[in-house]
């Protein structure tokens, strides 16, 4: 089955489970999946401009299905692209994007228990600074069990439990119209898990489209503005 043009719906949680089992398992997969392309919009729907981006703050939004968040960060920094190592075996991502190479994407779902963003409240989040259990500055952190990620490297595993990195939302900078569109991932997904374990949160949060694949504008929020509490550990 092509994960990129199926198209479905789940009116229950009972639903979204028979949905899942039809996609094949994802955890460990290190090719780069493309998905549909999606230009990445401001909250009022216009095309986000990366020039827009506040540097080390989280956004948030949502691909390549309704319901699976992804953090987009601007580092600050030149992040150079490199071999990041999953539980298959190592494979190359691309580094930040944009005008100053800066600009990174990662989904938002930790690898260890699948904690997530969602519009009530956040355990997982970018740090500038070091969360109080964290290594060092800069990480991505799960409050739920102190899984830490590095975005400057592939969002590979610090510290924690997790046992593999986030996988990356591959995007595209357009320099004339400073505009970014997500067209796929690389490493190690976990939608399918994902689907699975909150099925019947999902039916009742976002609906039957939770599922379905994102095919229009991809609206970025701060999380601050996402969720009602994001959760500092």
């Amino acid at each position: 089955m092509d994960r990129r043009h199926f198209i479905g719906t789940c009116s229950a949680a009972t639903a979204c489970t028979s949905w899942v089992a039809a996609l094949p398992a994802l955890a460990g997969n290190a090719r780069v999946t493309e998905y549909e392309p999606v230009v990445l919009g401001d909250e009022s729907g216009r095309p986000l401009k990366a020039a827009s981006l506040k540097p080390q703050v989280n956004y948030v939004f949502h691909y390549p299905y309704v319901a699976t968040p992804v953090f987009l960060l601007r580092l600050g920094r030149t992040v150079p692209g490199q071999a990041v190592r999953g539980p298959s075996g190592s494979y190359d991502w691309p580094g930040g994007i944009g005008p100053d190479r800066s600009i990174v994407a990662f989904s938002a779902i930790c690898a260890h228990k699948l904690v997530y963003p969602n519009k009530d409240v956040s355990f997982i989040s970018f740090r500038k600074g070091r969360a109080r259990r964290g290594v060092q500055d800069g990480l991505i952190h799960c409050c739920a069990e102190n899984s830490q990620y590095d975005p400057a490297a592939g969002a590979r595993v610090v510290s924690g439990p997790a046992e593999q990195p986030l996988a990356a939302v591959l995007l595209r900078h357009d320099a004339r119209e400073d505009t970014l569109t997500a067209y796929g991932t690389v490493g190690p997904e976990l939608f399918k898990q994902f689907f699975e374990k909150y099925a019947a949160k999902l039916a009742l949060d976002v609906g039957p489209q939770a599922v379905l694949p994102v095919s229009a504008n991809a609206r970025v929020m701060e999380l601050e503005r996402f969720c009602r509490n994001p959760v500092s550990c």
